[in-house]
C-alpha cells in the first residue's frame, strides 16, 4: 500500500501547480512532463537491456573460463 503515498503526492503536486499556471502554461508543462516520462523510460529501459546483456556476456565469459579451468585439470 505504499506505493497509494505516491500516488496521493503526485496527484496533490499537480494540483499545486496547476493553481500557479493559465491553461497555455499548464498545458505546455503537460507536454513537457510527459516528453521527460517517455525519455525517462526510455533510458530505463535500454540501461536494463545492457545490463543483462552485459550479465550474459560475462556468465557466458566465465562458463567458458570455468570449461577451460576443467579442460586443464583433466590433462
Amino acid at each position: 500500500m505504499s506505493y497509494c503515498c505516491d500516488v496521493l503526492f503526485i496527484s496533490a503536486l499537480a494540483c499545486q501547480i496547476a493553481d500557479c499556471l493559465n491553461d497555455d502554461e499548464l498545458a505546455l508543462m503537460a507536454a513537457d512532463t510527459l516528453l521527460l516520462s517517455d525519455s525517462l523510460n526510455a533510458i530505463a529501459v535500454r540501461r536494463s537491456i545492457c545490463n543483462s546483456s552485459a550479465n550474459d556476456k560475462s556468465s557466458s565469459t566465465t562458463s567458458s573460463s570455468d570449461q577451460s579451468n576443467k579442460a586443464d585439470e583433466k590433462s
